[in-house]
């Protein structure tokens, strides 16, 4: 008759009574034993065949419903442009989730976790509304201690959020340590432009950034922004071609042959163009006051083409809007009421320190005006550096909310089309802006009463009226003319 002996004991310990047992009660050959393995226990059936089993524990995977976040401005739905992942991928901290487009800007939404994507909430186009689920991602087991959920009352984006999003298509490389003192200055990664080694981030990036913002004067570093000084071993000697910089190219817009369909359709208003609509909307309300006036533009002319070479060399395209630029923040701190705001019921005039001069830009995606954070404090070669910057995220449709929010001042560059006069709208809730034309050879009168050849490019601003009367408007267009005109006046000003 078969016997059962339950024990308990370390597994050493059991397999050595086991064998001592099988021996001294399974002599014959038609006796055998069977041991059957539980959790900390061992049974021994007597006359039957002996195995061992082995038993594991699997723990529960959590599942994580990933919120969208925040986004700021008050935006509270986006569109889903694309998605980088589908169900089943494997996703790291950071790694690209899928792109979304507000009516400010477009955004990379990454992850904020490590796992296995389980389920995506919206299809491609569908409207996504802030702090709802986005995906659901299965997490490793303790990498969440708790639950987190995002808020979304406040209109701006907080310091976690700014390591979890990025401008799409910008992958920044820092330390730890520089991704602190960011998150500290509430700083994005993503607009900072890194001059180390890959492009990577360091912490006199962070710095000089900070600078710009504040119009803090740091120590100055002459190009370090551009490239990295030579290997010391390096022997001093005529730049190569290839070994030049070369500025960041500017896409040709490609022309595609219209196709005739017949057929009439509708889509919604949604992105950029909803955008314009409100925009547009308020600025009409506005009275505005039109001056046009032409501009000289040879001696400039002269200027920049000696200074293009230079600037190349350091990597960086120099054009003429810098000079447009620093010539109206120049123009600015003379009148200063061109730099303002009104508030809505027109009781309120806001004088605006910095000068963050707008660029009207015309991409893929509709009208866009990224502007230049504190031209007052810019130097005419990092107002070029910035420029460069904004119009290649432009062209791929990467500009950021920050970019695209906080303008004082806008000027459009309707030349750059092919324009010559315009009729500009203001920007709400600035006061003034200005369209300029393209650069024409024109005949004109010199000092001594002989034509000669000059290069014009005309000027039309636009002003509220409400606060700006003709005269101020006109005033600034002589001095912002002045400059320009005569460019060497302008370093009697700069800072």
């Amino acid at each position: 008759m078969a016997s059962v002996i339950t024990v308990r004991g370390p597994f050493a310990f059991m397999r050595r009574l086991v064998y001592t047992r099988l021996h001294k009660h399974c002599c014959s050959k038609t006796q055998a034993a069977c041991l059957v393995y539980r959790p900390q226990s061992y049974y021994l059936n007597a006359g039957q065949q002996y195995r061992f089993f082995r038993t594991s524990y699997v723990a529960a995977r959590p599942v994580m419903q990933f919120k969208l976040s925040d986004i700021g401005e008050g935006i509270m739905e986006v569109t889903v442009k694309e998605w980088y992942v589908k169900e089943g991928d494997k996703v790291s901290q950071f790694d690209s989730i899928c792109e979304v487009q507000s009516d400010k800007a477009s955004v990379t939404i990454t992850s904020r976790y490590d796992g296995i994507i389980r389920k995506l909430h919206y299809d491609v186009d569908s409207i996504a509304l802030v702090g709802k689920p986005l995906v659901d991602i299965e997490t490793v087991a303790g990498q969440v201690e708790g639950p987190q959920e995002d808020v979304v009352e406040t209109p701006a984006m907080s310091q976690e959020e700014h390591t979890h999003q990025e401008i799409k298509g910008h992958k920044t490389q820092a330390t730890p340590a520089v991704r602190r003192l960011a998150t500290e200055n509430n700083i994005k990664l993503s607009e900072v432009i890194g001059t180390g080694k890959d492009s990577r981030i360091l912490k006199e990036d962070i710095l000089n950034f900070i600078a710009r913002q504040t119009g803090a004067i740091l120590p100055p570093t002459p190009f370090q922004e551009i490239q990295p000084p030579p290997p010391a071993s390096a022997v001093p000697s005529a730049p190569k071609p290839k070994e030049k910089t070369a500025p960041p190219s500017i896409p040709t817009p490609v022309v595609h042959k219209p196709v005739f369909t017949g057929k009439d359709h509708t889509e919604p208003v949604k992105g950029f163009q909803k955008a314009m609509v409100k925009t547009m909307s308020a600025a009409l309300k506005i009275p505005h006051f039109g001056y046009c006036d032409e501009v000289d533009l040879t001696q400039l002319i002269r200027l920049r083409s000696e200074l293009k070479g230079l600037s190349e060399s350091r990597g960086v395209k120099l054009s003429y809007m810098p000079f447009f630029i620093k010539a109206a923040s120049l123009g600015l701190l003379h009148f200063p009421i061109l730099n303002a705001s009104v508030d809505e019921n027109s009781t309120n005039i806001t004088y605006k320190a910095a000068h963050n001069i707008g660029l009207a830009m015309d991409t893929s995606q509709g009208l866009l005006v990224p502007n230049v954070k504190n031209v007052q404090m810019l130097s005419v070669f990092e107002i070029a550096i910035e420029l460069n910057r904004l119009q290649t995220l432009g062209v791929s449709g990467q500009l950021g909310t920050a970019d695209l929010t906080g303008g004082t001042f806008t000027l459009s560059n309707i030349g750059s089309i092919g324009g010559t006069y315009a009729k500009p709208v203001i920007l709400p809730p600035e006061v003034a802006i200005g369209a300029l034309g393209k650069i024409q050879v024109l005949p004109r009168f010199n000092h001594k009463d002989e034509v000669m050849k000059a290069h014009i490019m005309n000027v039309s601003w636009s002003a509220d009226h409400r606060i700006i009367d003709g005269a101020t408007m006109c005033r600034f267009s002589n001095m912002w003319k002045s400059y320009l005109e005569n460019p060497a006046t302008m370093v009697l000003d700069l800072k």
